[in-house]
């Protein structure tokens, strides 16, 4: 079943002659460029977005990752909040986001003279209203989406990288810092930046998967259940650090670690 869909995939890639990838480092856009190494060897380049939406941490990883798979790689600085529609936190923010992130990879393609953009979309993403997916469409077929168009589910994105020897297969999906801070409140680099911080911080002391939503003076912690005791055991550690960011409260969200609860309008 796995190597079918590896199959349908590199068929997929084997159609052009050359290739950018959309590459944050997550499982997605590194089993992708995997694949298109495997089929396109030198004739494929990884693109790394630096913008406020990635942490340093996750750009190092990227970096190392593109590394290790053996791709060309390049990192490209981005100003995203210079959209309003993104600095005010705009709910439609992941379109008007996702339609800076292609213009600028489509720009790139004229440097290369490759004629396509690969980005790693999975089956599972494109259901229910998925703004930054409706980006994706709107930019035509010179921006193609493999998992989709073989019908490739997270899990089996995952499960590839399982069966490629990715260390990234494992690795807990990451979201853009923006989905910190609640809709419809301007974001600022100061802000992401003190998220970014405090999230580091946790990482430091062990937890596996967390997201620290900023509210203003108050920071809440979200991270799987299996981490709760850990976090408390570092109660006093954990608060005094992310005070010193400039949070008058810290809290621990006992629902835990659940993706998208900034979604709605508070």
């Amino acid at each position: 079943m796995i190597s079918e869909k590896i199959d349908r995939i590199k068929k997929s890639i084997a159609k052009h002659d050359g290739v950018l990838v959309a590459f944050s480092g997550g499982v997605d856009s590194v089993t992708l460029a995997a694949l298109a190494v495997d089929v396109l060897g030198e004739h494929t380049i990884a693109v790394t977005l630096d913008g406020c939406m990635l942490s340093r941490r996750e750009l190092r990883d990227a970096i190392r990752t593109a590394r290790v798979i053996g791709i060309r790689h390049q990192v490209v600085t981005i100003d995203v909040l210079a959209d309003p529609h993104i600095a005010g936190n705009d709910p439609d923010r992941c379109y008007f986001c996702k339609k800076i992130v292609c213009e600028r990879l489509l720009g790139m393609l004229g440097d290369t003279g490759y004629d396509v953009v690969l980005e790693g979309t999975n089956a599972s993403d494109v259901t229910g209203c998925r703004p930054g997916w409706r980006a994706i469409t709107e930019a035509g077929n010179r921006i193609c989406s493999p998992y989709v168009e073989s019908g490739v589910t997270k899990a089996e994105v995952r499960a590839i990288a399982r069966s490629l020897g990715l260390e990234v297969a494992g690795k807990p999906s990451n979201a853009c810092l923006m989905t910190r801070l609640p809709v419809g409140e301007t974001v600022t680099k100061k802000r992401l930046a003190r998220v970014e911080v405090a999230e580091d911080l946790l990482v430091s002391l062990g937890v596996s998967q967390v997201r620290v939503r900023d509210h203003g003076r108050i920071a809440r912690i979200e991270v799987c259940p299996v981490d709760l005791r850990l976090v408390t055991d570092n109660r006093e550690h954990i608060t005094s650090r992310i005070k010193e960011l400039g949070f008058d409260h810290v809290t621990l969200d006992i629902e835990g670690f659940r993706s998208g609860s900034m979604d709605d309008p508070q």
